[in-house]
């Protein structure tokens, strides 16, 4: 029987010899060992109750085996839906109570907090540790390691992601086999993706980077990864020479350019660092690039579209873009209820195969985000400008209204960054008692460096219309972010919400 994501990531593994996964212990895990795998887990996933259409949730950690189940849930045709682990168990009630899986996967050190919660709202729940082992491994021993996957047609739900619920309760955006497997191809093919690539894969895989980016793109290209639990400088420097492409956030990038290692003799059989999930400052671009004579490329997507956009990989990777829409994609940045002109901003919609079907259970949602036509309405600010890039601007959310006048926070924080002294910044809206909002700047000072408020606040003055200027400024030690890099602009809203009161 056909199964859309099946039939074209897993089932070519079969009797593949050659590595798949390249461990950071010096193992190794050939394509047809990890499909038995997969057919293993699937067999006692069944055995268990998960049948066709099911959700099945997982907050464990990365691991062979937790790629393994998502294999396992696309063969049975279940819906799968990853959690990061740092959820508590207060928002994986939330989730397990939307969402209703069928079966919980769960580290076993958490086990005991987290049973109450999966016996509430009916799942079973099975643990998977780390390490590979837990109950899943002993309820998959002795399991045929080999399964005729489950029909799933190419509409049919393959996955549910939550998004970050920074406005209100998070919504889990319904993946289609089709949404999954046609951004696969493209980028596969617009990155020249082949059987001889070796992808260093050091992202989490609760989140769409590295589960249907990263993993997704290996498996339908033949290529291999080395396979890494999370984000470690020293064990992706001695593994570089291996590998031919990386995929990271900016944080991967400039850690590694912390280190002097990093040089053009370790990167010289590298063909391809891509990054994402949150914008790359210039200055990491260029640096990156006269240290490896690597320029990186930079894309654009989230959870309800996956990848929309990216810079070519002939031609300019224009520093400060997230390129153009991907072929098959459609994009608009629309202001005022018509497309805006070139270097005006507006919010970003699009549309295409890799459009979500719409939020789980939350039908006014969906109709409010995503158009009769199809679009999908972003919610990030951009302009676009004369040659065709994509300038991402920000979130509409974090939009300032000062005075009824627009201030875009990355016009700021692109001359806040500059100031010497000046590792990164964050510009955010703040209740004003005069202009309804004012901006305030939250600097993050280089290593070593101490950084006066007032003297940066003094650099940028000259250079922004007086309503665009930060009324104030505060020095922390870091910017608060999510686990893919994000700045949260809302914990700091939160933290600064009294300061000009």
């Amino acid at each position: 029987m056909a199964n859309t994501l099946y039939d074209a990531l897993f089932a070519p593994l079969a009797g593949r010899a050659s590595d798949l996964m390249i461990l950071p212990d010096g193992r190794r895990i050939s394509g047809d060992a990890f499909l038995r795998l997969v057919a293993r887990q699937a067999h006692s996933l069944r055995a268990a109750g998960l049948t066709a259409g099911d959700r099945i949730a997982a907050q464990v950690g990365k691991s062979p085996e937790a790629l393994a189940a998502y294999g396992a849930a696309v063969a049975l045709g279940a819906v799968f839906l990853p959690l990061n682990p740092a959820y508590t168990p207060d928002e994986v009630d939330y989730f397990l109570g939307n969402a209703t899986p069928r079966i919980f996967l769960c580290d076993g050190e958490r086990a005991e907090a987290l049973a109450p919660v999966a016996a509430r709202h009916g799942a079973r729940l099975i643990t998977l540790n780390a390490d590979g082992s837990g109950d899943l491994r002993q309820l998959s021993k002795g399991q045929p390691e080999s399964i005729e996957p489950a029909e799933r047609s190419p509409e049919d739900l393959a996955a549910l992601l939550y998004t970050s619920g920074t406005t209100g309760r998070s919504k889990g955006a319904m993946l289609s086999h089709r949404n999954l497997l046609s951004n696969t191809e493209v980028l596969a093919d617009l990155w020249r993706f082949t059987d001889g690539d070796v992808l260093i894969h050091a992202l989490p895989i609760f989140h769409t980077h590295g589960l249907f980016v990263a993993s997704n793109i290996v498996l339908l290209t033949g290529g291999a990864m080395i396979f890494m639990p999370g984000f470690d400088p020293e064990a992706i420097l001695r593994l570089m020479p291996q590998a031919t492409a990386m995929m990271g956030v900016p944080t991967f990038y400039t850690r590694l350019l912390s280190d002097a290692r990093l040089t053009r003799e370790l990167t010289a059989g590298m063909r391809l660092f891509i990054s994402g999930s949150a914008p790359l400052l210039a200055e990491t671009h260029q640096e990156f690039e006269r240290r490896t004579g690597h320029r990186i490329l930079e894309r654009y997507g989230m959870t309800e579209t996956n990848m929309s956009t990216s810079n070519p990989y002939d031609g300019e990777r224009r520093a400060g873009t997230v390129g153009f829409p991907l072929p098959g994609v459609e994009l608009r940045i629309m202001a005022d209820g018509r497309e805006a002109a070139p270097g005006e901003v507006g919010v970003i919609e699009v549309r295409g195969p890799n459009v979500f079907q719409g939020y789980w259970q939350m039908p006014e949602k969906t109709a409010e985000e995503l158009r009769p036509d199809g679009f999908f309405i972003t919610g990030d600010l951009a302009t676009r400008d004369a040659e065709g890039y994509v300038h991402i601007v920000g979130r509409a959310k974090d939009l300032v209204i000062s005075g009824g006048f627009n201030v875009y926070p990355k016009e700021v924080e692109l001359l806040l960054d500059e100031v010497p002294g000046v590792l990164e910044s964050a510009v955010i809206g703040v209740p004003h008692p005069d202009f309804g909002e004012a901006v305030l700047a939250v600097l993050v000072p280089r290593p070593g460096v101490g950084l006066d408020a007032q003297v940066v606040l003094a650099a940028v003055a000259g250079r922004l219309a007086r309503f665009k200027q930060p009324k104030a400024a505060v020095v922390v030690p870091e910017l608060p972010r999510n686990t893919m890099g994000k700045v949260q602009k809302n914990l700091l809203r939160e933290t600064y919400a009294g300061w000009f009161a």
